[in-house]
């Protein structure tokens, strides 16, 4: 679903590394997030990278357990890493795609899709599939990047490079196309940032019934 495993793992040593762009905003997504939490959560997070920039490390100690994805090895190896260093053992790091992971439907209280979506190329069956997994109630948390909204630099430079084979696939994703998958997918909003143009951070909730 995400184009190019050897793409990602040749950039997971320096994505590993890099900061956080908006520190101050990444902690405050984090707090909104731990409201949904309790100690007997069970979360599943997809496209998890190397498990710290996507936030499955940070949410660790507030949950019971988090499955984390990623199509890397690279990734997920320097993921295990991290949560061995940080004595971290309620995390489950596995290499694998939306098609091959395994689950029953209903088992999670919380699935995470952040910094993915736009990576897909079919990102509204990742949101039907995510509905699926969730329990009746569970909600999916995600920062999306919505390029298709914004005529900047960065989104020429992206198409150019697509266009080249330079980076993996991206999906020029429009906000309100982002919003029209969550809701067909039968998805009600709880939480909806609109604090930058090209970005969403969403908090969608599976209804009871």
């Amino acid at each position: 679903m995400v184009k190019s495993v050897d793409s990602w793992d040749s950039r997971a040593e320096s994505y590993a590394k890099s900061p956080i762009r908006d520190e101050e905003t990444y902690q405050e997504k984090l707090e909104v997030t731990h409201g949904y939490f309790n100690f007997d959560s069970q979360v599943f997070e997809f496209g998890c990278g190397t498990g710290t920039g996507t936030t499955a490390i940070n949410h660790a100690p507030f949950i019971g357990k988090i499955v984390a994805t990623d199509i890397s090895p690279k990734m997920i190896e320097i993921a295990k890493q991290k949560a061995k260093d940080a004595g971290i053992d309620n995390v489950e790091f596995q290499c694998a795609t939306l098609e091959n992971f395994s689950a029953a439907d209903a088992s999670f209280d919380v699935v995470l899709a952040h910094n993915i979506l736009h990576l897909m190329e079919d990102p509204e069956s990742a949101i039907k599939y995510s509905y699926k997994l969730l329990k009746p109630g569970g909600v999916v948390v995600t920062s999306s990047a919505c390029l298709g909204d914004s005529l900047s630099p960065w989104r020429l430079l992206l198409f150019v490079e697509k266009l080249f084979g330079k980076v993996p696939g991206v999906n020029l994703l429009k906000r309100e196309t982002l919003e029209n998958y969550f809701e067909q997918a039968g998805f009600v909003v709880d939480v909806h940032w609109r604090r930058s143009k090209m970005a969403a951070f969403i908090i969608l909730k599976k209804p009871l019934d």
